[in-house]
């Protein structure tokens, strides 16, 4: 006998509590779902969105079908995107088709700190060396 048909079966003196008990179960899994499922996929709809808005021309990106990419023209909802070496690769794509955006200086700055890793690397080889 599962809890539905115990449920049906109880008398009406009890049923009062189990309705209660019920409509707590309910509102229990509710919150569960809620905080589990529906929560994050607004954060990440939410940071997808703010993503997609400081898209500028020049930005290196990566589309959901793989390909890198650099942006020459950006409208309301297409972007325009340069693919490969060859300038003559430019395809038209909508903006949600984008999946991570690089900017230019963000490319400089890990060039930078990936030198002075690499310096910093060379100077504790030369430490031990000694």
């Amino acid at each position: 006998m599962n809890a539905f048909t115990a449920f049906l079966l109880s008398d009406s003196s009890s049923s009062a509590g189990s309705w209660v008990t019920m409509i707590i179960y309910i509102v229990v899994i509710f919150a569960f779902f809620y905080f589990l499922f529906i929560r994050p996929s607004r954060k990440e709809e939410k940071e997808k969105k703010s993503m997609l808005a400081s898209l500028e021309v020049g930005d290196a990106v990566l589309t959901t079908a793989g390909f890198y990419g650099v942006v020459i023209d950006i409208t309301d909802d297409t972007v325009v995107v340069e693919f490969g070496n060859n300038r003559n690769c430019r395809i038209p794509m909508q903006r949600e088709a984008i999946v991570r955006i690089e900017k230019p200086e963000d490319a400089l700055e890990s060039d930078d700190s990936s030198k002075s890793e690499d310096a910093a690397d060379k100077k504790k080889a030369a430490k031990k060396d000694k």
